[in-house]
């Protein structure tokens, strides 16, 4: 018999599942972000929505969730999926990059608007000096679940808001042990407790990081070897539980855990691979951790404190806005309108935020009414957190138009790529190399890129059978694409998929015969080049200089040859003229006049 407990879990979760099945795709279909989405079903679903009618309407049970401590463990599950997959787009290289962002401007950012809402909540509240501030520093943590996802990490806007937030992320479990050691009933041990907490803490993460760079790569090339994408799932996420309890056990915050897994999957050769895979837990995760806020929101309470509330959530966004674009733009980090822009991103509360009032309120530093109205306009804030970002990028927009400072932050890298690194892929990347054209490759057998890389080439391991493998290789901003696979089917689909997505990208195809080259061109290729073909042209020329023939002439055959006979396959392959694509080619940066 399945108890009524169990029974409940497995309702709750089919409801969130359900709401991820519809809000998703629903909400992609008109543009809107699914964040809204997400906290608009939680509101629905919810306790205050048509879980108060549970009651009299039995049936709703199966739509419903009870209590928002039913979903409370999928939330944070949520929360740790997040950080993992973000984890995973970084590099202990570029967190090294970002430190003078991360513990300059996220520290100054925190602090300063945390003693700003601090003393004005002082002044207009009947706080504590103590409740105050650490209301205030509450107040200032902003969302690391929602900025990043809108954000990236890979733009300007997305890497000083991810400084500011690794470095509230950082300072959360001290911020947590300094209001519990504030606490009226708190004993002198508090403070001893936070120094173990920490050098137990820095042990674990050293242990970990040094135990990934170890045996990471080794599972992992077991997974690959296997060519079974649930291994590398099941190892991913193994990986992501043992480092979040590991800090856990320490009492560091899961999320700890969770990004540091990511860090070093990351600084493996498989993280494009595991980012691939869990993908879709991305978007699932951060649809839960939003049910959760949605369901936290109490209308009657909205509709009876709404003019409080309009004003703390107002009061909350300047002060984080005006702050945040002040210390970005005048430290000179980035340009005006991304500093305006990361302000209003960053100006909302965070779910951290949610933490920290909890903790409060369990130390009896402020009372369960306050609590209750600072999660209010907690929620509220991460419900607008769109909107702003939205008004964000609208305002850095004219900004920059306005001043004419449109100079990219980024300077994207151009490069060929290779796909396959067998014999053909192996001489072009030579070639490329030896004159000095930047290049990646990437190739589905492990043992092939390890020897590769042993040898000094740029290859990456990636299985470009996979959706959005190839995404991760920065295809934008590639000159050009080159397929060298031995999958007819798979250079086909992969060029018709490119040309759709890339419609000036130069792809240059490998190609069994005539009759391949031809469905090439028609799928889209720029260059479809015939092994049957190619091998013909060598074998002629050798046998002419064999002959005595001199060199001139025979290349100048070879060439009027070769092109007589590509012109032959793109007629056959119904293409009167050559690809646009040959005509809009890109040159690359510095090239030689031919």
């Amino acid at each position: 018999m399945v108890s009524e407990t169990e029974t409940s879990a497995i309702g709750n979760a089919l409801v969130v599942l359900g709401a991820a099945g519809i809000v998703i795709p629903a909400f992609a279909r008109f543009r809107i972000s699914p964040v809204i989405g997400f906290i608009l079903v939680g509101l629905l679903v919810g306790p205050s929505g048509l879980g108060a009618l549970a009651i009299d309407y039995p049936w709703l049970k199966h739509v419903t969730i009870a209590s928002t401590e039913d979903i409370a463990l999928f939330g944070e599950f949520g929360i740790i999926l997040l950080l993992f997959s973000i984890g995973l787009e970084l590099s202990f290289r570029r967190l090294w990059q970002l430190r003078k962002l991360v513990f300059g401007i996220g520290a100054a950012e925190l602090f300063i608007a945390g003693a700003i809402l601090g003393t004005a909540l002082l002044f207009l509240g009947n706080l504590s000096t103590a409740a105050a501030y650490g209301l205030g520093i509450a107040l200032a943590l902003s969302s690391t679940a929602l900025v990043l996802p809108i954000a990236g990490t890979k733009t300007a806007v997305g890497r000083a808001s991810f400084s500011m937030l690794l470095f509230e992320d950082l300072a959360l479990v001290p911020i947590i042990f300094v209001l519990a050691a504030l606490s009226p009933a708190a004993s002198g041990d508090s403070a001893e407790l936070l120094l173990t907490t920490l050098w137990q803490g820095a042990l674990v993460v050293a242990a970990l990081a040094i135990g990934g760079w170890f045996l990471l790569p080794r599972i992992f090339a077991q997974a690959a070897r296997a060519k079974d994408p649930e291994l590398f799932l099941a190892a991913s996420l193994l990986v992501v539980i043992v480092a979040a309890l590991a800090t856990a056990a320490v009492g560091l915050s899961p999320i700890v855990g969770a990004l540091l897994a990511g860090l070093m999957i990351a600084e493996t050769e498989y993280h494009g691979e595991v980012e691939a895979i869990t993908a879709p837990f991305k978007g699932l995760a951060l649809g839960v951790f939003l049910i959760s806020v949605g369901m936290g929101l109490n209308l009657k309470t909205i509709a009876s404190q709404w003019p409080a509330l309009v004003m703390a959530v107002v009061g909350v966004v300047l002060v984080k806005a005006l702050v945040t674009a002040a210390l970005l733009r005048f430290s000179g980090a980035v340009r005006r309108g991304t500093a305006a822009e990361v302000g209003l991103l960053m100006a909302s509360p965070s779910e951290t935020t949610l933490i920290v009032l909890t903790t409060a309120l369990q130390a009896q530093l402020i009372s369960r009414s306050t609590a209750e109205f600072w999660q209010l306009v907690t929620a509220i804030g991460l419900t607008i957190t769109p909107l702003l970002a939205r008004v964000g990028h609208d305002i850095a927009r004219r900004i920059e138009m306005r001043t004419g400072d449109t100079q990219s932050d980024e300077t994207p890298e151009s490069r060929t790529v290779i796909v396959g690194f067998g014999r053909v892929g192996h001489t072009v990347a030579e070639l490329l190399r030896e004159h000095g054209r930047p290049y990646v490759a990437v190739d589905a057998d492990i043992d092939t890129v390890a020897a590769a890389r042993r040898d000094g080439f740029s290859v990456r391991f990636a299985d470009v059978a996979r959706p959005g493998s190839l995404d991760k290789l920065g295809i934008e901003n590639a000159q050009a694409i080159v397929l060298t696979m031995d999958d007819p089917v798979q250079q086909l689909r992969m060029t018709r998929q490119l040309r759709q997505k890339y419609p000036d990208l130069p792809i240059i195809s490998r190609a069994r015969d005539a009759d391949h080259a031809g469905a090439l061109y028609q799928a889209g290729a720029s260059d479809a080049v015939p092994e049957t073909l190619e091998s013909s042209l060598q074998l002629a020329e050798a046998v002419l200089i064999d002959l005595g023939v001199a060199m001139g002439p025979v290349i100048a055959s070879i060439h009027d040859v070769r092109a007589k006979m590509r012109h032959d396959i793109m007629a056959k392959g119904k293409l009167e003229h050559e690809p646009r694509i040959r005509r809009t080619r890109r040159p690359a940066a510095g090239s030689e006049t031919a």
